[in-house]
């Protein structure tokens, strides 16, 4: 078959406007796939040249393919298992940072680019000390991105409407205020002059994002069916649910710059994302941390069977709707219809997320997800939700083990063994505790303020409820518990 290319395409060149540090799945299924519909709608007219900003890997695939590729979302839409393919022309070009310095370097003087997409892990945005602004490149992502900055503010003669719009989608809170006190805190080390500091306030615009897409990749076992399908070769096909919701936070207006609402895409713009994290950390994250730990000890092992489980569906609806939602700040029509989205992407058939995985650190996801809203419904409503008090009761069932192996708690569901990861502290904490008679086992965990930041043992009723609950699981088992408390 014939190599997907820009010839295949028809590729319509357009002026580079985005330069992107990172070529993974999520960013080409994400950002270059919202980028490609507005380009193709003219509400954009721009294109992304995507840099490996580090020093391992190849680009052999997107030289091959000329940056071309195929991006197929398969969900539930309305109702139906779906699946919609698009191929993406929005990329023009890749570079090497470090094994093309010279050509990654002359984009800063390219008077068409106006933002900076990237997404280097959460532990790409750091200040290293020790970082070097003539290394070519430096080491870090923010060191080569306020050397990137400098070489544009020196060639351009500090103008103004040279600035650059830098839109980072890491997976940290409020990415784009980190990323620009790393910038400054370089510039400081690096004893950058005055007019660049003053340059980047005016000129450049550091947004903070929150993006939520389930991308799941190169699909390796369908690879062949597909491009059969297809009618070219693409060895760069990336996979990914239909849902997706970019929330961009700014102090200046960059709507119309970057109008990507314009084209239908689902990308909101604001001065305060506070509220649209809260409610994808507690009703999608809270959803799934409430809900895992027991469904796993119910058997199941996946999301999808969890959703096909009535028990384990009935328990998570009642937690969204009841529990979290009246917690929150958002309007009460928002909150419904994202919960009801989260179902549906909860049920999507194409994707096989297991329930071991989600449960990984799973006392600190329960105190960052969970615990706000078992506080506040708390507060609120003079009693306690009864479906996030059975969580926290779940959780101790499921971290109930007494040997540590290869760093992992040995939990046991029926015959078999279930690896518990988390903190080593956290592990040794269960081994010695989780043995105990149901109610010290109970109060040694509420009353651990370095798991929940408080002393959850002095909540009215609290400590009494989960021991009746865990009681239930213990002698019981957690599908009759559930039975017996939420009929």
């Amino acid at each position: 078959m014939e190599m997907l290319s820009k010839k295949k395409t028809g590729k319509k060149d357009r002026p580079v406007k985005v330069l992107q540090f990172g070529e993974g799945n999520f960013l080409r299924a994400f950002v270059d796939y919202m980028i490609d519909i507005a380009n193709e709608q003219g509400k954009f007219d721009g294109d992304i040249v995507l840099v490996k900003p580090i020093e391992f890997g190849s680009l052999d695939r997107f030289h091959e393919q000329e940056g071309q590729y195929t991006v197929q979302l398969r969900g539930i839409v309305d109702g139906e298992p779906k699946k919609t393919s698009r191929i993406v022309t929005s990329v023009t070009d890749v570079v090497d940072a470090y094994g093309e310095y010279e050509k990654y370097a002359a984009y800063a003087k390219l008077d068409s680019l106006r933002f900076i997409v990237s997404n280097t892990t959460e532990a790409g945005i750091v200040y290293d000390e020790t970082d070097c602004m003539d290394f070519n490149p430096p080491k870090t992502y923010p060191g080569k991105l306020t050397k990137f900055l400098y070489e544009r503010y020196t060639h351009f003669q500090g103008a103004l409407d040279k600035g650059l719009i830098m839109l980072p989608v890491e997976l940290i809170d409020d990415n784009g205020i980190h990323l620009k006190e790393c910038v400054q805190k370089f510039a400081k080390l690096w004893q950058i002059e005055e007019g660049f500091t003053k340059w980047l306030e005016e000129a450049c615009v550091f947004t903070s994002t929150l993006v939520d897409r389930i991308v799941t990749g190169y699909p390796k076992d369908e690879a062949q069916e597909l491009c059969a399908g297809f009618g070219y070769q693409d060895n760069l096909i990336v996979t990914g649910e239909p849902f997706a919701l970019w929330v961009i936070e700014s102090s200046k207006d960059i709507s119309s710059e970057f109008p990507l609402p314009d084209a239908g895409l689902p990308v909101i713009f604001t001065d305060n994302q506070k509220p649209y994290k809260q409610r994808k950390v507690r009703i999608l994250n809270g959803a799934h941390t409430s809900f895992v730990l027991a469904s796993y000890l119910c058997g199941n092992n996946i999301v999808l069977e969890s959703m096909q489980d009535e028990k384990i569906f009935a328990f998570m609806k009642a937690t969204i709707f009841d529990e979290v939602i009246p917690t929150l700040t958002l309007p009460k029509n928002e909150l419904t219809e994202f919960a009801e989205a989260v179902i549906t992407r909860f049920n999507n058939p194409y994707v096989k997320h297991a329930l071991l995985s989600i449960s990984l650190n799973s006392v600190s996801k329960w105190r960052a997800r969970c615990m706000p809203s078992f506080l506040e419904f708390t507060r609120q409503y003079k009693k306690l939700p009864e479906h996030l008090t059975f969580s926290l009761a779940a959780l101790m069932a499921f971290y109930t083990g007494t040997q540590i192996r290869d760093k992992a708690l040995i939990g046991h569901r029926g015959g078999e063994e279930y690896n518990i990861l988390d903190d080593m502290a956290v592990l040794e904490f269960f081994a010695e505790n989780s043995s105990k008679e149901t109610e010290a086992y109970v109060h040694s965990v509420l009353s651990n303020t370095s798991f929940w930041g408080q002393d959850l043992s002095k909540i009215d009723g609290a400590e009494k409820a989960i021991v009746s609950y865990l009681g239930d699981i213990r002698t019981l088992g957690m599908r009759r518990a559930i039975e017996k408390n939420f009929n």
